[in-house]
């Protein structure tokens, strides 16, 4: 067994189990914690692959963000796990029945794939081996589906804006903050010498 393979057959493995875990951890910090772990090793297997910009994407984007986001919002939450626990198993039936069907296309993708009436070359989407994977990925993206790829910003920007407007909430009775009035505030303006009575607090 070559080295390749090894490294292969190892971050394979460890990202089946961490995955694994993920799902069947009771905590949901170890499974934020699980779902790095499993980043950084498709990371890995990427970089065999030769997809090198993918991987640092894996490991910037999805390492150093999004999964931080996750870990950082579940440490802040007050998570009802008996809760959480009472709802896995209320749906547990209908997410059976969506993995059925998801692993139902992803077989008849496969079987298309290997059976089709296609050239090899033409399935493989095979690119010159002198072009850089990034510059490949550069071409890819601003060149044949640029469109997409523009749609697919305007959306996120569009989805960005309606969280924000659905979530603000103008509170009344507010005293908002001054910056300017803070500034030209003289320091005998912001202290007061009193002498109260015992017994007595300041008046304000």
């Amino acid at each position: 067994m070559t080295i390749h393979a090894f490294a292969f057959y190892v971050f394979a493995t460890i990202v089946v189990a961490s995955g694994a875990l993920t799902i069947l951890s009771r905590n949901p910090v170890h499974s934020v914690l699980w779902l790095i772990l499993a980043f950084f090793n498709a990371a890995g297997l990427m970089l065999l692959v030769g997809a090198e910009f993918i991987a640092m994407l894996l490991v910037i984007v999805y390492v150093g963000a999004v999964a931080v986001l996750f870990l950082f919002v579940v440490m802040m939450l007050d998570i009802d796990f008996a809760e959480l626990r009472a709802g896995f198993t209320r749906y547990l039936p209908f997410g059976g029945l969506i993995a059925l069907v998801l692993f139902a296309e992803i077989v008849l993708a496969i079987g298309v794939w290997n059976f089709a009436d296609i050239a090899e070359e033409a399935r493989l989407g095979a690119v010159d081996p002198s072009v850089p994977n990034i510059e490949a990925v550069g071409r890819a993206l601003y060149g044949r589906y640029l469109l997409i790829f523009e749609g697919a910003g305007l959306l996120l920007l569009v989805a960005m804006v309606g969280a924000i407007v659905l979530t603000h909430r103008e509170r009344s009775g507010v005293r908002p903050q001054k910056i300017s009035e803070q500034i030209k505030r003289r320091p005998e303006e912001a202290t007061r010498n009193t002498q109260p009575e015992v017994g007595k607090g300041i008046e304000l």
